[in-house]
């Protein structure tokens, strides 16, 4: 059932969000409004634009004290500073301010209910709120009215270029996480499994601080 949801406490002000949408209203408003297609088997087709694929090279990790640590920086954890992320979410921020309506997803990371994380995505494109509708644990009506604060939230603004003028950004794609507020900034690239492989690298990061195996795997 689709709930009007206030944003404000991330600085959005668009009034028309909808959260956790049913996937047949998320189709529709694709259909309508977001340019997409149902193909003959039923599923949703959709454009992600220039990027079909993800964009590794172009994935930050913010370097703050509370992880810096724990990370093995390198050529795939490439390190951004505390004051490029900010420049980031501001671009983020704006951009999803300037759109009509925005989609709210909560749910759940992880099988094991005594660690699994508490995740909103915030995104404008009905397909991202659809997949990730498929890629998270979906609560129960209960477990919604009860969700509270998410430990950790997605900013999709991936219709945004990044600003290459920000240091450590060096395209105008850029996927930046920051283990220290719990967010995760999505600019310049529409292709929706960089959401949920920055979940993911989420859960790589923090299962094994409770002694828990991170396993790539799913089941439907």
């Amino acid at each position: 059932m689709t709930q009007p949801f206030n944003l404000a406490k991330y600085g959005l002000q668009v009034s028309n969000v909808s959260r956790n949408t049913a996937p047949a209203r998320l189709y529709e408003d694709s259909v309508l409004s977001d340019s997409g297609m149902i193909v003959s088997t039923g599923a949703l087709a959709t454009n992600s634009g220039e990027k079909k694929g993800r964009s590794p090279k172009d994935k930050r990790i913010v370097q703050e004290p509370s992880s810096q640590d724990d990370v093995w920086w390198g050529s795939v954890n490439i390190p951004l500073s505390e004051d490029a992320f900010a420049q980031n979410r501001k671009l983020a921020i704006d951009h999803l301010n300037g759109c009509k309506r925005l989609y709210v997803i909560d749910g759940f990371a992880g099988w094991d209910p005594s660690s699994q994380i508490k995740v909103r995505i915030i995104c404008s494109r009905p397909y991202h709120a659809l997949f990730m509708h498929n890629m998270l644990i979906r609560p129960t009506a209960d477990q919604l009215a009860a969700f509270g604060e998410p430990d950790y939230v997605v900013f999709n603004a991936g219709l945004a270029e990044a600003d290459t003028s920000v240091e450590g950004v060096e395209t105008t794609t850029c996927v930046s996480l920051n283990l220290a507020s719990d967010e995760l900034v999505v600019l310049g690239t529409q292709y929706a499994g960089e959401m949920k492989k920055g979940i993911f690298t989420v859960m790589n990061y923090l299962m094994p601080k409770q002694d828990v195996l991170s396993m790539h795997c799913s089941a439907n």
